[in-house]
């Protein structure tokens, strides 16, 4: 099965988070976090950096390295380095995705999120507590 290795921004402007909805491929209509392809010689963060200005036309900060997810999809295997991240201004423009959400924790689960990217909700939902981002009530 051939192996795809890809970055994902998990952006963070407060106690929300930014998800794009693909708007092309056999998973036209789902939501992820941005991101794409490594290109050879990239580190994870450097392709991140160039990943997020094609997509969104912004610029980020990329922070720590939430996990790497792998997970089987019919036709591939999913290598995802998930970062979490800030936007250094908050301007974005969607150039590839059809829609965008700033979820806040209450609303993470209310969208049709891609497999790999939704078995990190717990683990954004955790960070976003340890660092205060949001009460644990």
């Amino acid at each position: 099965m051939k192996t795809i290795e890809v970055v994902a921004a998990i952006i963070q402007k407060g106690d929300k988070i930014f998800a794009t909805q693909r708007g092309y491929g056999d998973f036209k209509d789902w939501w992820e976090f941005p991101g794409g392809k490594m290109e050879p010689g990239e580190t994870p963060e450097q392709a991140l950096v160039r990943e997020i200005r094609e997509e969104l036309s912004a610029d980020i900060n990329v922070g720590k390295l939430l996990r790497t997810v792998e997970w089987d999809y019919p036709k591939f295997h999913l290598t995802m380095h998930c970062f979490m991240c800030t936007l250094i201004h908050d301007a974005v423009h969607l150039n590839e995705h059809e829609a965008a959400r700033w979820l806040d924790m209450a609303d993470i689960h209310s969208v049709n999120w891609l497999p790999a990217d939704e078995i990190l909700l717990p683990l954004i939902e955790k960070e976003m507590l340890d660092s205060g981002k949001i009460n644990s009530e």
